[in-house]
C-alpha cells in the first residue's frame, strides 16, 4: 500500500500558519528559545504582530501550535504485511521521534501552551489515527485486530509515560515487549525476520 500524504487544510489562514510556523521554527534555530520574540516572528513572516498575537494569543501558545503541527505524521504507517510487523515498526519508530531532544521539546511545548487540553488531545488523535490505519489493513487482510484504546493504553501510553517521567528503556525492545504483549504475543513469520535483520 502507498504512503498517502496527510491533508491539510488551504486558505489564507492556512498560508499565514504556514509563515509563522516557518519564522518560528527558521528564528529557533538562529537565535534560540531565549531570545525568541513575537515581534521577531511577526517580521520575518511577513506579518504585522497583532496578527499573531490575534491568533496565538501569546508566545508560549505559538510554540505549543508549532509544536503540535510538528508533531503531525506526514505519512501512513509502512504497511509490512501483518499486523505484528507493522504495529512493531510504527512503535519503535514512535519511540525514535517523541524520545530524541527534539521530539522531548516539542512535546513540553505542546502541553505547556495548552491550558484547555485540546492541543495534548490532538496529540493524542495523531497517534490514534495511525493505529487505526494499522488495524484497518490487518482486518482488511484476515488477522484478528485489537481495539483502538486498547492499543493506546498498551502500547502509546506507556511510552508517553516513560519519555515524561521516567526515560529509560525507550528503544526498540521496549517497543517489541509492548506491542507482544497487547498482541498476546503473536509474531508472524515476516514480523519475526524482520526483528532478527533490525536486532
Amino acid at each position: 500500500m502507498s504512503r498517502k500524504p496527510m491533508v491539510r487544510p488551504g486558505g489564507r489562514s492556512a498560508r499565514v500558519q504556514e509563515a509563522v510556523h516557518a519564522a518560528v521554527r527558521e528564528l529557533l534555530a538562529e537565535v534560540g528559545r531565549e531570545r525568541l520574540t513575537v515581534p521577531m516572528v511577526a517580521s520575518r513572516a511577513g506579518v504585522t504582530p497583532s496578527t499573531v498575537y490575534r491568533r496565538w494569543g501569546d508566545l508560549q501558545e505559538l510554540l505549543s501550535d508549532v509544536a503540535v503541527e510538528h508533531l503531525r505524521p506526514e505519512t501512513e504507517p509502512d504497511d509490512h504485511g501483518a499486523l505484528p510487523a507493522d504495529m512493531t515498526a510504527w512503535a519503535e519508530q514512535f519511540i525514535d521521534e517523541m524520545s530524541s531532544p527534539a521530539g522531548r521539546a516539542y512535546i513540553r511545548d505542546a502541553l505547556l501552551g495548552d491550558p484547555d487540553g485540546s492541543n495534548a488531545g490532538q496529540c493524542s488523535t495523531y497517534a490514534a489515527e495511525q493505529i487505526d490505519v494499522i488495524i484497518a489493513r490487518a482486518a482488511e487482510r484476515g488477522e484478528t485486530v485489537p481495539e483502538l484504546e486498547t492499543v493506546i493504553d498498551a502500547v502509546v501510553a506507556p511510552i508517553m509515560y516513560r519519555i515524561l517521567f521516567r526515560p529509560t528503556e525507550l528503544d526498540a525492545p521496549y517497543a517489541r515487549r509492548l506491542v507482544a504483549s497487547v498482541l498476546g504475543g503473536r509474531q508472524s513469520a515476516a514480523s519475526q525476520r524482520r526483528q532478527r535483520l533490525t536486532g
